[in-house]
C-alpha cells in the first residue's frame, strides 16, 4: 500500500499513485477508516460489534475474518496485522489519511495548509445501514473536525486582514458564511474584509443576502453592529480577539471598555469570545458590566477560539489560563465573574492569587460536580451521565436550551444563535470530555480558604443547578453574601437582568472595589 491515501474529508476515497482504488465493500471502507483513525490495535470484538451489531458473536467474528481477507485481496498485499484478539493497519504500508494530516496542520499552526486539505466534512454522504454505533462515531468525528476547520478559518480571517491581504481574508470569511449562513459575526467578517479590500459593491451584495436570510429564516433584521459596519460607523463593534500563549495552547481573549477595575467574565462550560456578542441579551449584559470597568473575556483551552488540545481543561488548567490572560492584559486587580462550571476555577484562582483578586461573583455555580452522601445539591453520577448523553445527542441544534435558558427557548433567533455557537466552539466529543471532567470537580476544601469579598447569586428555580448548591457554597465562604433571585434561567443574560446587575453593582459599592483598585491601577485604559 505504499503511496496509498485514504481520503475521509468528503465522501471517502482510496487513491493509489494518483488513481482511485475501487473497494466495493462499504464495510471494508468503514473498517479501513476506523482503524486508520484509531492509529493502533482495536479489539476484534469492538470491530465486529461496530459492523454487525445485531448478529451473534461467533457469526460476527467469522464475518470480520472474511472482510479482512477480501480487503487484502483488493490491494493484493498485506494490509492488516492481526492476532487472536486485535486488528491494526500494518505500519509498513505507509497509509496517508487526510483527516489526520489536517489535524497535524492545525496543531502546528499551519492554518492555510489545513484549510486547503479540508475538501468536505468527514465521511460526507457515507453511512452504514443498521450500524448506529459506527454512524454515531462518524458524527462525533465529523463535528470535531468541522469545528477545527471553522477555528482555522476564523484565525486566517484575522491573520490575513492584519497582513492587509483583505481579498484572501474575504475568501476565508466566505467559507465561514457557507458553514453558518445565519451567523452575523461571520457575515460581518466577510463584509468587513470586502470593505477593507475596496469592493463595496460585493460587501453590499452580501449584506443584502444576509438581511434576506435573517428575514426569511428568523423574522429579524440585521444587528446594529452590522448596520454600523455598512454605514462606516462601526466603532462600537465587538473587539477583535487577541491571542496569548499559555501552557500547551494559545488562548483567545478580548478586552473592551476602560476603567479602574477589570471584570473577567467566564460564562460556563462553553464559550466563544466573538459569537457571545451575537445575541442581543448577552450583548446587553456584557455592556452593562462595562459600566463597572474594563471587560475581559477569554476562551479556555480546548474551547471557542482557543487552541484545541485534545483533552478537557480541568479546574487547575482553567485557573492557570485565567492567570495567563490577566497577565497578558496587564491586570492589577480583577473582579472574577464565574458562572456555572467556571465558578470552581475562579475559586481556585482566588485562593492561589488573592492579591490579584478584588472580589468574586459566582452565578448559578456549585462546588462539586455530582452528588455525594454529604453533598445532595447535584445530580447523581448516573443522572449526570444521562443528561450529558442527551446534550451530546442534540449537538448541531440548540442543545439544552430549554434547561439553560427557558425564557429564550422558543425564540428562533436565540435557538439559531445557541446552535451556531455550540458548533463553532466545540464538538460532541470535545464537549463531552469537558462535561466528564466537570462531573469529577470538587473544590469544597477550598471554600474556607477564600479570603476575598464574595457574592453568590442564584435563581430560585434554576433548571440546571439547584439553588441549594449556591446556598451551600456561600455558607462555607467566610463573609460571603448570598442573593436569591427570581426566575428559572441558568444563563445569567437570560430572563430579568436588572436584579442581577443591581446586586453586582451593590456588591462593588459595598466593598469599595473601585476605590480599592485605584492605587494599583496603571493610567489607562482604552478599548482594545
Amino acid at each position: 500500500m505504499t503511496g496509498v491515501s485514504l481520503r475521509t474529508l468528503g465522501f471517502p476515497e482510496i487513491v493509489s499513485d494518483g488513481s482511485p482504488v475501487r473497494l466495493t465493500l462499504r464495510k471494508g471502507v468503514a473498517l479501513l477508516v476506523y482503524l486508520a483513525e484509531a492509529q493502533g490495535a482495536v479489539a476484534r470484538d469492538v470491530l465486529a460489534t461496530l459492523l454487525w451489531p445485531e448478529s451473534p458473536s461467533d457469526a460476527t467474528r467469522a464475518r470480520l475474518r472474511r472482510l479482512l481477507h477480501r480487503v487484502e485481496l483488493t490491494f493484493n498485499e498485506k494490509v492488516f496485522e492481526t492476532d487472536r484478539t486485535t486488528v491494526k493497519l500494518s505500519p509498513a504500508n505507509g497509509l496517508k489519511v487526510d483527516a489526520l494530516q489536517f489535524e497535524m496542520a492545525c496543531d502546528c499552526g499551519a492554518f492555510e495548509d489545513a484549510c486547503r486539505s479540508y475538501r468536505g466534512d468527514f465521511l460526507a454522504g457515507f453511512a452504514l445501514d443498521g450500524c448506529p454505533a459506527f454512524d454515531e462515531w462518524a458524527l462525533f468525528r465529523r463535528e470535531a473536525l468541522r469545528s477545527r476547520f471553522m477555528h482555522c478559518l476564523e484565525r486566517l480571517v484575522q491573520d490575513k486582514n492584519a497582513a492587509c491581504d483583505h481579498f484572501a481574508a474575504a475568501t476565508h470569511a466566505g467559507r465561514l458564511v457557507e458553514l453558518d449562513p445565519l451567523s452575523e459575526v461571520y457575515s460581518r467578517h466577510l463584509i468587513h474584509s470586502l470593505l477593507l479590500a475596496g469592493d463595496r459593491s460585493a460587501a453590499e451584495r452580501h449584506y443584502e443576502l444576509l438581511a434576506h436570510r435573517l428575514r426569511n429564516e428568523l423574522g429579524i433584521t440585521p444587528e446594529a453592529a452590522t448596520e454600523a459596519l455598512m454605514a462606516g460607523t462601526a466603532a462600537d463593534a465587538a473587539p477583535t480577539p487577541r491571542y496569548v500563549e499559555g501552557t500547551r495552547a494559545h488562548l483567545a481573549y478580548q478586552t473592551y471598555g476602560s476603567g479602574e477595575l477589570d471584570i473577567l467574565v467566564m460564562p460556563g462550560f462553553v464559550s466563544h469570545v466573538e459569537r457571545g456578542w451575537e445575541h442581543p441579551a448577552c450583548r446587553a449584559f456584557l455592556r452593562s458590566m462595562m459600566e463597572l470597568g474594563r471587560l475581559v473575556l477569554f476562551d479556555r483551552r480546548g474551547v471557542g477560539l482557543s487552541d484545541r488540545i485534545g483533552s478537557a481543561p480541568d479546574v487547575e488548567a482553567t485557573a492557570e489560563d485565567i492567570g495567563t490572560v490577566l497577565r497578558a492584559v496587564q491586570a492589577r486587580r480583577v473582579l472574577l465573574f464565574g458562572a456555572s462550571e467556571c465558578g470552581p476555577a475562579c475559586i481556585r484562582f482566588a485562593v492561589d492569587q488573592p492579591r490579584m483578586v478584588a472580589g468574586i461573583v459566582l452565578f448559578g455555580s456549585l462546588a462539586k460536580g455530582c452528588w455525594a452522601p454529604d453533598y445532595p445539591h447535584a445530580l447523581r453520577a448516573s443522572q449526570y451521565d444521562a443528561w450529558q448523553q442527551q446534550l451530546v445527542a442534540e449537538w448541531g441544534g440548540p442543545a439544552g436550551i430549554e434547561t439553560f435558558g427557558p425564557s429564550l427557548s422558543r425564540d428562533p433567533q436565540a435557538r439559531a444563535w445557541w446552535a451556531g455557537l455550540l458548533r463553532a466552539a466545540s464538538s460532541p466529543g470535545g464537549i463531552g470530555a469537558v462535561l466528564e471532567a466537570f462531573r469529577d470537580v470538587d473544590v469544597r476544601h477550598l471554600l474556607q480558604q477564600v479570603s476575598v469579598p464574595t457574592l453568590v447569586l442564584h435563581r430560585r428555580n434554576d433548571r440546571a443547578v439547584r439553588i441549594g448548591a449556591g446556598r451551600d457554597m456561600a455558607s462555607h465562604i467566610s463573609g460571603a453574601q448570598f442573593v436569591e433571585l427570581d426566575g428559572d434561567d441558568h444563563w445569567f443574560f437570560a430572563g430579568a437582568q436588572q436584579p442581577l446587575l443591581e446586586a453586582i453593582k451593590g456588591f462593588v459599592r459595598k466593598h469599595r472595589l473601585l476605590a480599592a483598585s485605584r492605587p494599583n491601577s496603571p493610567v489607562r485604559r482604552t478599548r482594545a
